[in-house]
């Protein structure tokens, strides 16, 4: 069974085509700041890194001497060909994630390490409001038009499904404040994010949904000074290709220090369950 389709892969690759190779949008240097001081904690050198990304003018100097490969649906990568992989700012375009992050897996090393950067659920979750009530107001039903973004509990049940060992994910949220939505549309453009999914509206919208729109958002969204505050989302993934050198967790019932003694309380035996109903 093949995935559904979120994305319209050429309306994306025309909108990233767009970006500025000497700019680099302030969210996507956040991220970059995030990543690095992930790699600066991790003892290792790499040697064969990998980036997986849509923009490579923004993220091809991130590791020295890495390889940068497409995000397209089949990854370009050898099966244990890396040591390090990074997915970079385009894990919430796949039509099918789980399936980026199992190509990923595979194309670690044991005990090599993954690690992803993406826009999450509470991304635009403002204007998704905005809009969605200006366009029931309007037409009495909704389009698409700001893109769905997995969870965070759902990314890291991807991980562990994709079978990598000490799966972890964590999000860092940033609020913006724009003095309108046309220069929040800008900043969605600059970094490539305009709308590209397969069912979005493909008539131009009428100026009156926007107005309204935005109306909607200064009634719900205006700041103490009167711009327009707007949530980005950023949610980092990592994971390691499992090896038999990682840390492994103890069996139940191994422990050799009580827990009491290392707390330093006083242990209170509680008594045998007796007379319960149904308990042999």
């Amino acid at each position: 069974m093949t995935a559904p389709r979120l994305t319209d892969r050429a309306a994306l690759l025309r909108n990233r085509a767009r970006v500025r190779s000497d700019a680099l949008p302030f969210l996507h240097e956040l991220a970059r700041d995030e990543l690095q001081d992930r790699l600066a904690m991790v003892n290792r050198a790499f040697t064969a890194p990998a980036i997986v990304t849509g923009l490579p003018a923004l993220w091809h100097d991130l590791v020295p001497a890495a390889r940068v490969v497409a995000d397209d649906p089949i990854l370009d990568l050898q099966q244990g060909a890396h040591d390090l992989v990074i997915h970079a700012m385009a894990l919430h375009w796949a039509d099918d994630p789980v399936g980026q992050l199992v190509q990923a897996r595979r194309a670690l090393r044991p005990d090599g390490l993954f690690l992803a950067v993406l826009f999450g659920g509470q991304t635009l979750a403002e204007l998704r409001a905005a809009l969605a009530q200006a366009e029931s107001d309007l037409r009495g039903g909704l389009s698409a038009r700001v893109l769905p973004m997995a969870e965070i509990r759902d990314l890291g049940a991807g991980l562990q499904r994709a079978g990598f060992a000490l799966p972890v994910a964590d999000l860092v949220r940033q609020s913006v404040a724009y003095r309108d939505l046309a220069t929040l549309y800008a900043d969605l453009r600059a970094m490539g994010e305009r709308n590209a999914m397969a069912n979005r509206p493909r008539k131009t919208s009428p100026k009156a949904l926007f107005t309204r729109a935005q109306a909607q958002y200064a009634q719900n969204f205006a700041l103490p000074d009167g711009s327009f505050a707007a949530t980005f989302e950023l949610i980092f993934l990592s994971g390691w290709a499992p090896s038999t050198d990682q840390p492994q967790p103890l069996r139940p019932g191994s422990a050799k220090t009580r827990l009491a003694d290392a707390l330093g309380a006083d242990e209170i035996a509680l008594p045998d369950p007796v007379n319960i109903p149904g308990r042999d």
